[in-house]
């Protein structure tokens, strides 16, 4: 019977045999470290290396009663198109957005923010150019890169797979706390324009436009008349990162409350931050979404209501505001570089029981040019 070698004898395993480069992942820690330094505020103590990001809380002794907010997101299959075109330094964005955005609508100032990046194989500057777009999207947030995770992952994802993710903590006064309490009756949807798709509804944006055996099997680098550039830039157009224009509305405004729309649509969106004994009505036709979205309801033949339920339709974020602070709210968006305008009205709901039709929002009537 065939003994096995001593183990002396043997070639012995590694992690680099196993696929995973701690050289890499060490270089890539060297590369990022300009961008993470970028994306700082005074309260953060130490910089990455550290097992935790440290923040100084004693800030938060100028609250009279501090809430804490935090949101956990990702960015969905927005990240084939990124791998795909082999461009990620705007990837990042996408993540910032869906994180500090979901915070302020409740009134919260983004603090800081973690990321978690997973991948077949840690290529170095790749990972630094993520990271790139992650800080840069911070410091127009306002908030501190604290730190984050880089995982190897070989046999799990291709070698040049990646997925991000992160989480974001906030903090709001409760007594200037956001939400369905606050809506009042007569109160005026303002509505701010997206820069494009965001970081919502790409499984079906992919099905019908680059899918070869079911949708129209178009290549990102196809330029498109109507988009004015190729497919693949228009689809990795960065989503649009609202906080600090949404917190000086909370700040200078009677803003009730605000909902970002990501997936679900507007109407679903909007309906969370609805109390039950009010209705909104949405009137199309004071906005005409970007040329994307109708390339999508056209060529995939998607019928409206399935293209409301699943991407922005150029509304990226909405506020709920006092009918006599809409002009000025629209102007300060303005100030913000943010696209705003008046695209409905909070009522009273009209059910038997007061309620029954409550927490409502019906679209009517039709884009311009749809």
């Amino acid at each position: 019977m065939t003994q096995p070698p001593a183990r002396d004898q043997r070639s012995g395993a590694t992690y680099e045999a196993a696929g995973v480069s701690i050289d890499a992942g060490d270089k890539a820690v060297e590369l990022m470290k300009v961008w993470v330094d970028k994306a700082r505020r005074p309260e953060m103590v130490g910089g990455i290396g550290g097992f935790a990001g440290l923040f100084d809380a004693s800030a938060l002794k100028s609250f009279d009663h501090p809430l804490l907010a935090t949101s956990a997101d990702g960015v969905g299959t927005k990240v084939a198109i990124a791998q795909a075109m082999d461009v990620h330094h705007t990837i990042g964005f996408d993540l910032v957005g869906m994180l500090v955005d979901d915070l302020v609508v409740c009134g919260a100032e983004p603090l800081f923010l973690t990321d978690y990046i997973a991948t077949g194989r840690v290529v170095p500057e790749r990972i630094a150019a993520i990271v790139q777009g992650i800080a840069e999207a911070c410091v127009q947030a306002g908030c501190a890169l604290a730190g984050g995770e880089t995982a190897e992952h070989p046999g799990l994802l291709g070698p040049d797979e990646y997925d991000v993710a992160g989480s974001t903590t906030g903090v709001v006064e409760a007594a200037d706390l956001l939400g369905p309490g606050r809506v009042r009756t007569g109160d005026v949807v303002i509505a701010m324009a997206a820069s494009g798709l965001h970081s919502n509804g790409y499984s079906l944006v992919r099905h019908v436009l680059l899918s070869e055996t079911a949708g129209a099997g178009w290549s990102l680098d196809r330029h498109v008349d109507e988009l004015g550039r190729t497919l693949g830039e228009e689809l990795l157009e960065p989503t649009r990162i609202y906080a600090k224009a949404c917190l000086d509305l909370a700040r200078s405004t009677a803003t009730h409350a605000m909902s970002h729309v990501t997936g679900g649509g507007l109407a679903a969106n909007l309906e969370r931050v609805l109390p039950d004994d009010k209705v909104v009505t949405i009137d199309r036709g004071t906005w005409t979404p970007a040329p994307v979205f109708d390339l999508v309801r056209r060529v995939g033949d998607v019928a409206q209501p399935a293209l409301e339920q699943t991407l922005n339709c150029g509304v990226g974020m909405v506020a709920l505001t006092d009918p006599d602070d809409a002009d000025r709210a629209v102007a300060l968006l303005a100030g913000h570089g943010v696209d705003a305008w008046v695209c409905g009205e909070v009522a009273a709901a009209t059910g038997a029981t007061g309620t029954a039709a409550g927490g409502t929002v019906t679209l009517r009537g039709q884009h311009p040019g749809w």
